[in-house]
């Protein structure tokens, strides 16, 4: 097994989210990748470069959690073909709102030269938004 293959490339950067592994998280993106994120959130639109996405797009997400609950990841399903990947994945956390977040989420990776260059994730941006952001009504 090809352990630069796409599949194994994006595989070890959920393993290194889920064990905050920060040089790892950084290690796997490319120097100019980018993501986007659909909706109007404080996370969504697209970064540029590898700095946005790490010490922007993740770090905007994570500034609205609790860092003294737990933060999980865990992902279902990995489909690959050529340098897309498709991942399928649960995550949950508490936000600083004190309210549950639990999301199913979906990306679109594209890898190359064993880092990602691209990911396109979408997700429910309500519930983002109603767990982590939103005043309750």
């Amino acid at each position: 097994m090809n352990s630069t293959g796409p599949k194994d490339v994006v595989q070890r950067y959920f393993a290194a989210l889920a064990a905050g592994d920060q040089d790892a998280i950084r290690n796997s993106w490319a120097e100019d990748g980018s993501c986007w994120y659909g909706g109007d959130l404080p996370i969504s639109g697209t970064w540029q470069g590898r700095d946005q996405v790490i010490d922007g797009f993740l770090a905007t997400a994570f500034a609205h959690l609790d860092p003294d609950r737990e933060v999980g990841v865990r992902v279902t399903n990995v489909f690959g073909e050529g340098e897309q990947v498709l991942v399928e994945w649960d995550s949950w956390a508490t936000g600083r709102t004190g309210r549950p977040y639990d999301q199913k989420n979906t990306a679109v990776f594209t890898v190359r030269g064993g880092r990602i260059v691209g990911m396109r994730e979408y997700a429910d941006t309500q519930h983002w938004e109603r767990a982590l952001v939103a005043d309750p009504a």
